[in-house]
Parts: C-alpha cells; sequence; structure tokens
C-alpha cells in the first residue's frame, strides 16, 4: 500500500482552511448563545412585569420599554398563553414605580421603524407590583391594515363627491326646490 503523501502547499491551505473555520465557527457560537441572554445598557437591578397582547406585529424580544420618551427597561421573553395572546415579559429598571392603571401600547419609532413598548402613566396612587400585569395594553398597529383603512376612506369619499357632481343629481335637487 502506497501512503497518500501531501505536498506543502496542500497541507498549508487544509490549515488556513481549517482555521477559517474555526474562526467563523467561533464568532457564530457567540452570536447565537449571545442572543439568549438580553443585557441592559445600564448596570443595576431589574424586576419584571407582564403585558398580555393581541398582536405584537414587528416586537421583538430585546426591544425598548420607555416611559415618557425615556428607556427603563427591556423586552425579555415572549409566549403565548391559552387563549393564543401574546405574553411578554418586560424587565423594569429598579425604583421606576408604574401605576397600576397605565397603559403598555405597541409603537413604532416611524412608519418602517423599529417597534417598542410605550407605558403611558396612570394617576393611580398604587403600583404595579414585580409580578403584576398591566391592565390596560394597546396592540402593535399593523402598517398594511392602516394604509388599507385610508385608501378605503378615500374611495368612500370619492364616491361620494361623485354622486353630488353628478347631473341627474343637480337636475333632481332643482326639480325639488321648484316644488
Amino acid at each position: 500500500m502506497s501512503e497518500d503523501k501531501y505536498s506543502k502547499e496542500e497541507t498549508r491551505s487544509f490549515k488556513i482552511g481549517l482555521y477559517t473555520a474555526l474562526v467563523l465557527g467561533a464568532i457564530g457560537g457567540y452570536f447565537v448563545l449571545g442572543k439568549s441572554s438580553i443585557k441592559h445598557v445600564e448596570d443595576g437591578d431589574y424586576y419584571q412585569v407582564f403585558a398580555r397582547y393581541n398582536r405584537t406585529d414587528g416586537l421583538l424580544v430585546g426591544d425598548t420599554v420607555r416611559l415618557s420618551g425615556m428607556n427603563v427597561g427591556k423586552v425579555i421573553d415572549a409566549k403565548l398563553d391559552d387563549h393564543f395572546k401574546a405574553v411578554l415579559t418586560l424587565e423594569i429598571k429598579e425604583g421606576i414605580h408604574i401605576p397600576d392603571d397605565s397603559s403598555a401600547s405597541i409603537v413604532s419609532s416611524s412608519i418602517l421603524g423599529t417597534k417598542y413598548i410605550e407605558i403611558e402613566p396612570g394617576g393611580s396612587e398604587d403600583y404595579i407590583p414585580a409580578g403584576g400585569e398591566f391592565s390596560y395594553t394597546q396592540d402593535a398597529m399593523v402598517v398594511e391594515e392602516l394604509l388599507d383603512r385610508i385608501v378605503g376612506i378615500g374611495k368612500a369619499n370619492r364616491e361620494n363627491q361623485a354622486k353630488k357632481c353628478r347631473p341627474d343629481n343637480v337636475a333632481d335637487a332643482q326639480a325639488n326646490q321648484n316644488s
């Protein structure tokens, strides 16, 4: 039997390919494993609250939670309940007390921008406790549905204007005035 001998160039190419594959695998592993935990920009303690929605279109785990335009937390988990509603787990910075009649709305930073949760504080003197849930939530607005509504309203207005401008309606209106 003859042993296969590789030239120095083939051995060198093989080693470079192997090292490249290992480095790419390490980088890929870092991103995959790094996405499993959500890190906050600011250090400190956080507490969890829950929000239940019918739709969360475009909102992702890791997105921001804001109160009065200021970042106060992150979405750290999303799952479905028994009634097929999305239950989001929010981590809120310790020391920020949210009135228990506050609402949590999914809003967008622009028409095609990222989504986040905006908390509108209520007037209650009682606060949502750690592990508590928002009583009032507003689902994400889907841009396609909004555009369909706008187009529908425009079509209805155009039809109404066209009916008012028809000659037979003008003649009928004049006949009614002469009566």
